[in-house]
């Protein structure tokens, strides 16, 4: 492995860039399909929120490092390379963090592409486990997006607790 591990997905949502990019800044939306434990704090530039999810109990901090309304949002958090023990869900902080970067982009037909970027992961075996394991989480926010906000069901309800 050389040079730090980094990701993309992406996902059409059929709705306007304004409606999806709201569903991820407003702590209140966010909950209702992505942070099951909860999130505290609206995003925006230099703000600190809490990310709580049942599956990783405890709130995450979150740095809020730039917001562009309904085109961009980055953010940074504490890299977590989890326990050397395969399928254990403990998480250790790997003492780095990593970058989010979200990208709105709206479309002629009306839908919005979302594309989630995250990199920053030392090359170690930790450091592409927890690579792995972010990227299906961001993967899984997508799908959960869409099914709540095309189709009001929450995917996650249940899943984790």
């Amino acid at each position: 492995m050389n040079g730090p591990l980094k990701f993309r997905v992406s996902a059409h949502i059929s709705r306007p860039v304004g409606e999806v990019f709201e569903a991820v800044v407003d702590p209140a939306i966010l909950s209702r399909y992505f942070t099951t434990g909860g999130a505290k704090g609206r995003l925006e530039t230099g703000a600190t929120v809490y990310w709580d999810f049942h599956d990783f109990p405890g709130a995450f901090p979150v740095e809020v490092v730039e917001v562009v309304p309904q085109r961009r949002i980055v953010l940074r958090w504490e890299a977590n390379e989890g326990s050397p023990a395969e399928g254990d869900p403990e998480t250790t902080p790997a003492g780095y963090k990593t970058t989010v970067t979200m990208e709105f982009e709206p479309l002629s037909d009306g839908r919005t592409l979302v594309t989630i970027a995250e990199e920053g992961w030392h090359p170690t075996p930790g450091g592409l486990r927890a690579s792995h394991g972010n990227c299906q989480g961001w993967m899984q926010m997508l799908c959960a997006m869409k099914a709540w906000l095309e189709y009001g069901i929450n995917l996650r309800d249940g899943m984790f607790k």
